[in-house]
């Protein structure tokens, strides 16, 4: 792949290209062992060696970071209030929260810049699963389990698909979900007559989230949770 020097180095978080122009400029760029002097110069990225002040500059196309989500944080890139990337040091442009999560909502988020993945995980006609903690304000029983794992269809018409619930104790239990509507699972309890208190994702698709991260922390994924991220079990749904 070529990509122009400016384009790459600022994609990084090196700097704003203006920037970059200047760390050109000033030589502090290096490829195969020259002071780079071009500053549209393109890069081969499987075969020249960039060095900045000092430091060679691993290329990566996609980056992927899971975050575990705090209570108070919009699900968005910006905004009047506390946002989700605000957590987030690395200065890679282009990153996104994948999906959302309500504010008073916790737990994984997936982090990237890769737009294709993201497409694919979020539509629904790949009906990826998402599995979430719940807390509710009353106990959780067969009715309403029942009424949910059915299918929930509002007043308005809105409807849900069937949810799956295990590890049912009193007022809490594991809900998977495959759709990803505004409000999903709270709306299906509160059409069963319960209330969701506190909620928690805990797993999209198969990437889990890593319970060592304590809530506001984040880690890059590893390249097996990359790769299961991108191979779907269902037939006729296989991502690459």
């Amino acid at each position: 792949m070529k990509i122009r020097i400016d384009k790459l180095l600022s994609n990084l978080g090196y700097g704003t290209r203006s920037e970059v122009h200047k760390y050109i400029k000033n030589g502090y760029v290096l490829i195969n062992g020259e002071i780079l002097k071009d500053q549209g110069y393109r890069v081969d990225t499987e075969q020249d060696i960039i060095v900045f002040d000092d430091e060679i500059v691993e290329y990566q196309e996609y980056f992927y970071f899971m975050l575990n989500k705090p209570a108070g944080y919009i699900t968005a890139v910006q905004g009047q209030e506390p946002v989700v990337m605000d957590l987030i040091e690395e200065k890679i442009k282009g990153l996104f929260p994948c999906g959302r999560l309500d504010k008073d909502t916790t737990g994984l988020l997936l982090i990237t810049n890769d737009g294709p993945l993201a497409h694919q995980l979020l539509s629904p006609r790949y009906e990826t699963e998402k599995e979430y903690v719940v807390n509710t304000r009353d106990r959780i029983d067969q009715d309403q389990v029942r009424r949910i794992e059915l299918g929930i269809t509002l007043g308005d018409g809105t409807r849900y698909r069937p949810a799956k619930i295990t590890d049912i104790q009193n007022n809490s239990c594991h809900i998977t979900v495959t759709e990803g509507q505004y409000h999903e699972v709270k709306n299906m309890f509160l059409a069963v007559g319960n209330e969701v208190v506190q909620l928690k994702r805990i797993r999209m698709k198969n990437l889990i989230l890593d319970e060592s991260l304590a809530e506001g922390e984040y880690r890059p994924l590893s390249e097996e949770e990359v790769h299961s991220l991108k191979t779907y079990w269902k037939a006729g749904h296989q991502a690459g």
